[in-house]
C-alpha cells in the first residue's frame, strides 16, 4: 500500500466516489484511512494536503466537514480510468510512429517539472536522458494538453517519427524500460489476489481489497509501454493480471460501493 496516505485517499475516491459531483464525509474517509493503517493525525493531514493541491475542495455544513473533488481532479480520473482500463486491452500490434519530447523547464518551475514527469510516465513514456522522453504510438495530443496544463510548453518541443531499421531498436529500448521488473510486477500481482471469492467477504474486506488492487494495477501504466509483440514479446503473466483486474474489480464493487456509502454517512 502507499507510504502517502493522500495517494489512497485519491484511489479510494477514484474507485468509489459515484457521481463525481458527490460530497466526502471528512470522518468517513479518516474512519477509510484507518481501516489502511493510517492514524487520524496523518489522514485529517492528508486531505488537508489535497487541498492544498487543488485536488479536493472542502465544504463546510455547520459543524461538518466534506471534501468534494475539484475539475483538476475529475480530469485526473478521466484520465486514469482511460489509460487503466485500456491498458492491455487490444492495442494495435502495428507501431509505425513514436512520440519523442525534449523539454528545459527552469529550476523556478520545478514543481512543474515534476507533475509533467510524473503524467509523463503514467502515458507510457520513458527516460532516454535528462529532458528526453519517447513513447511508443502518437501521443501529441495528451502532451499538448499536459504541457499546457502545466504552463511549460515554452521549455518542450516534441517529434512524432519512427526507429530507424537499420539499427536494434529492441536493445534500446530495453535500456529505457525495465523489463525483467515489469515481468516480476505482473507475476506478484496475479500471486497476490488470485484466488479471492468476493461472495465470501464483507463490505469492508471488499472495499479492503479493491483498493488494494487498484492502487497496485494503476502502477502498471507508469511501467509499461505496451510495446507491440513485433518489437517485444508481452510480459508473461500480463494477460492473467489484466483478466483478473477486470473480473475482480467488478465483481467486488457491490458490496465494496455499498460500505463506502455507509462510511460516507455523518
Amino acid at each position: 500500500m502507499p507510504e502517502a496516505p493522500q495517494d489512497l485517499v485519491m484511489t479510494l475516491l477514484g474507485a468509489h466516489l459515484r457521481p463525481r459531483d458527490r460530497q466526502a464525509w471528512s470522518g468517513g474517509l479518516v474512519e477509510l484511512l484507518g481501516d489502511f493503517g493510517f492514524s487520524e493525525g496523518a489522514a485529517r493531514v492528508a486531505l488537508t494536503r489535497l487541498v492544498r493541491r487543488e485536488l479536493l475542495a472542502k465544504v463546510k455544513d455547520g459543524r461538518l466537514v466534506h471534501y468534494t473533488v475539484t475539475p483538476r481532479s475529475a480530469a485526473v480520473f478521466e484520465e486514469g480510468d482511460t489509460r487503466i482500463f485500456a491498458l492491455g486491452r487490444g492495442e494495435d500490434d502495428e507501431l509505425t510512429r513514436w512520440t519523442v519530447l525534449w523539454h528545459a523547464i527552469p529550476e523556478d518551475q520545478k514543481v512543474a517539472r515534476t507533475r509533467l514527469v510524473r503524467r509523463l510516465r503514467f502515458l507510457g513514456f520513458g527516460p532516454v536522458q535528462d529532458g528526453t522522453w519517447i513513447a511508443p504510438r502518437d501521443r501529441e495530443r495528451e502532451v499538448t494538453a499536459l504541457l499546457k496544463d502545466q504552463g511549460v510548453e515554452k521549455h518542450a518541443g516534441l517529434m512524432l517519427g519512427r526507429p530507424a531499421g537499420s539499427l536494434d531498436f529492441s536493445t534500446f529500448v530495453s535500456r529505457v524500460w525495465d523489463f525483467d521488473d515489469l515481468a516480476a510486477r505482473y507475476r506478484a500481482f496475479v500471486d497476490e489476489f488470485s484466488g479471492h471469492d468476493p461472495g465470501t467477504l464483507s463490505g469492508r474486506a471488499a472495499l479492503l481489497l479493491r483498493t488494494k488492487m487498484t492502487h497496485q494495477f494503476r502502477q502498471f501504466p507508469f511501467l509499461d509501454p505496451e510495446l507491440p509483440a513485433c518489437l517485444m514479446a508481452p510480459p508473461v503473466h500480463r494477460a492473467q493480471a489484466v483478466r483478473l483486474f477486470h473480473d475482480l474489480y467488478t465483481a467486488l464493487a457491490p458490496a465494496a460501493m455499498r460500505h463506502f456509502d455507509e462510511v460516507m454517512q455523518p
